[in-house]
């Protein structure tokens, strides 16, 4: 990355364009959340309406894990795409596109007929939200001082968040209404686009980069030489176990809640408004530990800290799944693993510094997106393991790849000095 241009002061002001480019980011993530969600909480009613069978037939979780699989892929794909896009477009044009990617094709949900239709319009939708990831933190990144970026970390992650509270919410108000539609919904994002492009310019460290780098600077395949290749091979495989849990979780918890013996005389709407509920509590959770996150990375480091909360992702997954709960004491138990969730807000500011200045936003999006499409992969696999209506196995298998996370993390070298500066390793 350029050195600070003078839209980051060396004291101790916020300028107008760093709040402008803060909000239109926090924002973006958000809408993020939402869209990204919206499907995971009706995905069993959802499902069960477009193949014609009951919610707890088995194609249900076939196909719905299926669909989940596009999304990630697509979140993947998307990531590289636009991650492309922003160094050659600029950081406020590329996320204008990434939001209207996201919410067009979110909206167009509603319209599917069949379960291969809405696997395509996930996959679509998934192109915009996985861009959104990292042109939103190359724009606060560029414009924001370094020493505010671990808490930068925890408050991106906190848009993304609330948009899973907002999504939840959404099912929770349309719970008397098709599954389908709280895919209009997403269409709101849409509106953001028009203040961003009013009121959020390009960066000056994005202009000065597209005046002074050569394009073979910045070719992935630097990556794979010399000492970056360790890196990027380890970061990977960091970022490929952690997301493969956090998404089996994210996406199986929902369909266990809804199946758990004890509320099975519950109506669809009723088993819709107790799964947003609980998706609420993870996120209320993953915000308290964002800020965990973040002023442990301050006092430990990053790597101590990824290292610490893996383990406590691990320890809540099996103390959760390992044992038959009902649904009163399911609930509860998600806040654990919402807390140890937190780690992921760290990625977006730890991963860019661990490459060279001309290689941050490809190495980290390259490494980040590797995560998204094993987590694609483990959507299905873990699938596997489930029983017709029953998913305790398959969150307690998948919350074993943590421990392997942990062991990894202890081998990736740590920032030095202030968090998010030049690429200072040990």
């Amino acid at each position: 990355m350029p050195a600070p241009s003078a839209t980051v002061p060396s004291g101790g002001g916020i300028t107008a364009v760093q709040w402008k480019s803060g909000a239109a980011a926090w924002l973006g993530w958000m809408f993020d959340g939402l869209d990204m969600h919206l499907y995971t909480l009706v995905a069993t009613p959802f499902v069960a309406e477009l193949l014609g069978v009951e919610a707890k037939h088995p194609d249900v979780g076939r196909y719905g894990s299926w669909i989940q699989a596009a999304f990630l892929v697509g979140w993947a794909v998307g990531g590289t795409a636009f991650g492309w896009l922003g160094d050659r477009l600029g950081r406020s044009r590329t996320l204008v596109l990434t939001i209207l990617t996201y919410a067009a094709f979110t909206g167009l949900s509603y319209l599917a007929q069949t379960w291969w239709q809405l696997m395509a319009l996930r996959f679509l939708a998934a192109l915009g939200i996985g861009g959104e990831w990292a042109v939103g933190a190359a724009l606060l990144a560029e414009t924001w001082p370094a020493r505010w970026r671990p808490w930068l970390a925890a408050v991106l992650q906190t848009g993304v968040n609330v948009g899973v509270m907002l999504a939840g919410l959404a099912v929770y108000l349309l719970a008397a209404q098709p599954p389908r539609t709280v895919f209009l919904v997403g269409i709101v994002p849409a509106l953001l686009v028009l203040w961003i492009r009013r009121a959020v310019p390009e960066t000056e460290a994005w202009h000065e980069a597209r005046a002074n780098a050569s394009p073979a600077d910045m070719g992935i395949r630097r990556l794979f030489e010399g000492n970056v290749l360790p890196i990027t091979l380890l970061t990977s495989a960091v970022c490929a176990l952690v997301l493969t849990g956090h998404w089996a979780f994210m996406f199986w918890c929902s369909q266990h809640l809804r199946n758990l013996p004890d509320i099975a005389a519950w109506t669809d709407a009723e088993k819709s408004q107790f799964v947003g509920s609980a998706m609420s509590l993870v996120m209320l959770a993953s915000i308290a530990g964002n800020f965990l996150a973040a002023a442990l990375a301050r006092r430990l480091g990053y790597r101590t800290t990824l290292v610490a909360m893996f383990l406590g992702y691990f320890a809540a997954m099996m103390a959760t799944y390992g044992v038959v709960r009902d649904h009163v004491s399911s609930f509860w138990w998600l806040g654990a693993m919402g807390v140890s969730s937190g780690a992921l807000a760290l990625f977006s500011m730890y991963l860019p510094p661990l490459f060279p200045t001309l290689l941050r936003t490809t190495g980290a999006g390259f490494c980040f997106n590797i995560g998204r499409i094993a987590a694609a992969a483990g959507t299905v696999f873990f699938g596997l393991f489930s029983q017709v209506g029953d998913y305790r196995q398959a969150l307690l298998y998948a919350g074993m790849v943590f421990l392997p996370a942990a062991v990894l993390a202890l081998l990736l070298p740590e920032v030095r000095g202030a968090v998010g500066d030049a690429a200072a390793t040990d």
